[in-house]
């Protein structure tokens, strides 16, 4: 059980650096690359897994912190709906979405690390 949870908190960074990687690369460019959706839902759905392979498990040196887990689940469903109408817009994209979506990133990993 250790092993698949670790295997999808892989998953779960991986998801976020295509969201960063993708805004960061995105900037200059009119669009958002379409990988930073598949990237915001690798990451919602590993997140949820680890979340439901956690608490069925007892191999975790210390309890769940369910505020922190429901604002980052709250953060990366708003991040997950913003890059879906980002890439749905297509090159039409307004930069304030874009932008969300890059401060958003980083306030879900600022929660992650200090919460």
């Amino acid at each position: 059980m250790e092993f698949l949870y670790n295997v999808f908190t892989v998953l779960h960074f991986v998801g976020w650096a295509l969201v960063l990687g993708g805004y960061v690369a995105s900037l200059r460019t009119p669009g958002l690359y379409k990988g930073v959706f598949h990237g915001a839902a690798t990451a919602l759905v590993a997140g949820i897994v680890m979340v439901g392979l956690a608490e069925m498990g007892d191999f975790l040196s210390y309890d769940l912190n369910m505020t922190k887990i429901g604002i980052k689940l709250g953060i990366a469903l708003v991040i997950a709906v913003l890059a879906f109408v980002g890439k749905r817009q297509g090159d039409k994209i307004a930069p304030a979405l874009k932008h969300s979506i890059g401060a958003l990133v980083l306030v879900n990993i600022v929660v992650a690390v200090f919460v």
